[in-house]
């Protein structure tokens, strides 16, 4: 049995989950033939579709008008309930383990948060399946804004491709708040490495066919694929080698248990300059001002080549588009303050900041994007 399967299962959402919040219900009167009130035929007729009267002459409500009287009465208490909220602390779900670049993200805007919204955010890491736990507990967790999760390109994009069977969805389960990072990836090998530059990196692979291999922070997550796009693209066979988390990645390319890896830069520059790991090239269009040293993949032999990681803020599906909008805000502001820039800017890392519209579009074509070099490359996560 594998790490990933050894991973504790989602909790059961609680039981209030289940039942539809007020704002939900439909604003439709019509209940059906019976209740349809036709001012046709004789005055006789009417009587089936007059309104009852209890005693006292007052009339008796339908069901319906009940209903529709207490969405009107419930819709200013939702408003009001928006402009309180927080009142408890907020759970930030993070698909992976501690120290890679999404949870490294998330500890960072979660400091920032907990202190403009008066209320503790707490990470909660959910590792396990390429993210997929953590997914679908937050996909399932009451939609009161209380939960946000951290989403990635892997689980709110290139699974969608990887998996034959996703148990979620992510544009029907997930509300976009905003996108966070977006970050290119360095293309790693081990100190002893008989290599110094990509061209003699794809001379060995081409070399040695199916006898190298490379690490992957899950299957089918962003650098899983960005790494299968390079080999498509160089016309190289190297073997991939998923671990749970870019923790465990860089830890197994540190110790020589792979030959290569694409890992974020924020998460691998430590590394890089403490000698422990040897850098060929960087995934970005352009080159990064952190390392203004290092080539871009496309430059350096493999022409048109790029690929970038991105991470983005979501809650489940029908949260009330006030909180939405209140999260996106706290957010956004805590992106541009000088402290995060700064702090990105060194992980050679961009802000995000976009709308929750912009968010959900972007989304949206980083799931077609990816689906094709899925196609192309016939790698799949299951």
């Amino acid at each position: 049995m594998s790490d990933s399967d050894k991973t504790t299962k989602p909790q059961d959402a609680p039981a209030t989950e289940g039942k539809t919040p007020y704002s939900t219900f439909p604003l439709s009167t019509t209940h059906g033939p019976r209740d349809q009130r036709s001012f046709h035929g004789k005055p006789e007729d009417w009587k089936r579709v007059a309104p009852k009267r209890t005693f006292g002459g007052k009339v008796r409500r339908s069901g319906c008008a009940a209903a529709l009287a207490l969405l009107l009465c419930a819709a200013p208490a939702g408003a009001a309930w928006a402009q309180t909220y927080p009142t408890k602390p907020i759970r930030f779900i993070v698909g992976f383990v501690p120290g890679g670049g999404t949870d490294m993200m998330a500890r960072a805007l979660s400091r920032k948060l907990s202190d403009s919204m008066g209320q503790q955010v707490i990470v909660d890491n959910r590792a396990g399946g390429g993210g997929l736990i953590a997914a679908v507990t937050a996909a399932k967790a009451l939609p009161d804004g209380y939960t946000l999760f951290a989403g990635t390109i892997s689980t709110l994009a290139t699974n969608v491709s990887m998996y034959s069977k996703l148990p979620y969805d992510p544009v029907r389960d997930f509300a976009p708040v905003t996108l966070t990072t977006m970050s290119p990836y360095l293309l790693l090998v081990h100190p002893s490495a008989p290599v110094a530059t990509l061209k003699e990196f794809i001379a060995l692979a081409k070399a040695t066919p199916g006898r190298l291999n490379y690490a992957s922070a899950s299957s089918g997550g962003g650098n899983h694929l960005a790494q299968e796009m390079f080999k498509f693209m160089a016309g190289i066979d190297i073997v991939h080698v998923p671990y749970k988390g870019a923790a465990e990645q860089l830890t197994a390319l540190i110790a020589g248990e792979v030959q290569a890896s694409f890992i974020q830069v924020q998460v691998a520059l430590p590394q890089v300059r403490g000698g422990r790991l040897k850098v060929l090239a960087i995934t970005s269009a352009q080159r990064l001002a952190v390392v203004p040293e290092v080539p871009t993949i496309a430059e350096a032999g493999v022409p048109g080549y790029e690929a970038t990681s991105w991470q983005g803020v979501v809650v489940p599906a029908r949260t009330p588009r006030a909180i939405v909008g209140r999260l996106y805000g706290e957010i956004a502001k805590a992106l541009q303050t000088p402290e995060v820039k700064e702090r990105l800017a060194a992980e050679g890392s961009t802000p995000g900041g976009i709308t929750p519209e912009e968010f959900a579009a972007h989304i949206k074509s980083e799931i077609a994007k990816w689906a094709k070099v899925v196609r192309a490359s016939g790698a799949k996560a299951d």
